[in-house]
């Protein structure tokens, strides 16, 4: 009984409520007539729940969320597809689905009934202004009698991702195709002038003795390496600084996320073979670099470490070509990530804040460093970093 009485409705509770006062007026007057009238105001909703309660109705539940990463401030649409499995026509049907407090507020649909094996979808937009994954769902049902007294709820298993990651800004490619990274007219270049895939060069401090080419040392006088392509021009480590005391502000930790996000998205989409450095180290691959590279930084949140230990231990193992998105930076941090560049790689760096020295300790090491602010748009940074001779990938 006390189970049957929580299904009932603001207005079965009512009814029930005017029904015993009837009851009991008729009883003390006494009134045939309205003991009557409140017996059938008790037994109304009483009955209406029963048979709601004994009605097994069968529903499946589908839903989709298109697409799954979503930049933020941008929507994505659920659809969800409601399916009556039974030979029985459902009642009154009143949907509503789960979704985060980021997202928006609950979507609510009603419907008067499902026919036998028919099916309905309801399709409604989300959006957030704020990066992370978030779960919707589970979708819950209550059915309703057609006297609006009964609700009974029944929520379905199946959930949906959403995943917001930080906005992507589009960044050009260098205007000299032949000295960026991956371009066609230096892949060409290089397989053209050499061997298995290998074209020499000058010796360059750092170089192992391993990639000296003597026929190559013997032709031009000098000491000659291996320049291999696939190793030389096509890896890339990505190095972001997520230090809370490197930003000071959410903006700059949003941005300097947003930079991160839109330089890795370009290296992918330009065919590199990169990985993800934070300050903690070196972020495992799960999938593609692009899938990794976005998972991880729709979650990612200021951490509370102060060194950069891990990452430049990274950054040291990696070798090859950095490309750095950093905050603040002390003297002696500059120092030590600048000692990370090996041998003739090129290595490029956003510094926002306003760490100038920082900035000139890297550039006086062979980087490109400019500094990056709220008030500089990240396509013109790029594009100043790739203002000299001196790009990512050239020789």
């Amino acid at each position: 009984m006390r189970t049957l009485l929580l299904t009932l409705t603001t207005r079965g509770r009512s009814f029930v409520a005017a029904g015993i006062t009837a009851l009991l007026c008729g009883l003390l007057i006494p009134e045939p007539d309205l003991v009557r009238i409140g017996a059938l105001l008790v037994a109304l909703p009483l009955l209406s729940g029963i048979g709601a309660s004994r009605t097994r109705y069968r529903l499946s539940c589908s839903r989709r969320v298109v697409p799954t990463r979503v930049p933020v401030g941008q929507a994505a649409e659920m659809t969800i597809r409601l399916t009556n499995v039974t030979r029985l026509r459902t009642g009154l049907l009143l949907a509503e689905d789960t979704v985060p407090y980021a997202l928006g507020s609950k979507p609510r649909f009603v419907l008067d009934g499902i026919g036998r094996g028919g099916s309905h979808d309801f399709r409604y937009q989300v959006r957030s202004d704020a990066r992370g994954k978030y779960v919707i769902g589970p979708l819950r049902v209550r059915v309703a009698d057609s006297f609006g007294l009964v609700e009974i709820n029944r929520a379905f298993a199946s959930t949906s991702t959403l995943t917001v990651i930080p906005k992507v800004i589009p960044l050009t490619r260098a205007p000299l195709a032949g000295t960026w990274l991956g371009g066609d007219e230096g892949r060409r270049s290089i397989a053209a002038s050499g061997d298995d895939d290998t074209a020499p060069r000058p010796y360059q401090t750092g170089d192992p003795l391993r990639r000296v080419h003597w026929r190559s040392t013997a032709r031009y006088g000098e000491l000659m390496v291996r320049r291999e392509e696939q190793h030389w021009r096509n890896t890339a480590t990505l190095f972001l600084d997520t230090r809370r005391l490197a930003h000071g502000t959410a903006a700059s930790f949003e941005l300097a996320v947003s930079a991160a996000a839109s330089i890795g998205v370009h290296l992918a989409e330009e065919g590199f073979d990169a990985r993800l450095v934070t300050e903690a180290g070196l972020i495992p691959r799960q999938g593609s670099f692009h899938d990794t590279l976005l998972d991880t930084l729709a979650v990612v949140r200021p951490a509370n470490s102060a060194a950069l230990h891990g990452g430049l231990g990274a950054l040291r193992v990696a070798g090859g070509q950095i490309v750095a998105v950093l905050g603040a930076m002390t003297r002696e941090e500059a120092v030590e990530l600048a000692a990370t560049r090996s041998g003739g790689a090129q290595a490029m760096a956003l510094v926002l804040g306003s760490s100038p020295v920082a900035v000139q300790i890297l550039a006086s090491a062979g980087w490109q460093a400019v500094p990056l602010t709220a008030s500089t748009s990240l396509a013109a940074a790029w594009q100043q970093l790739h203002a000299t001779q001196g790009m990512v990938g050239s020789p």
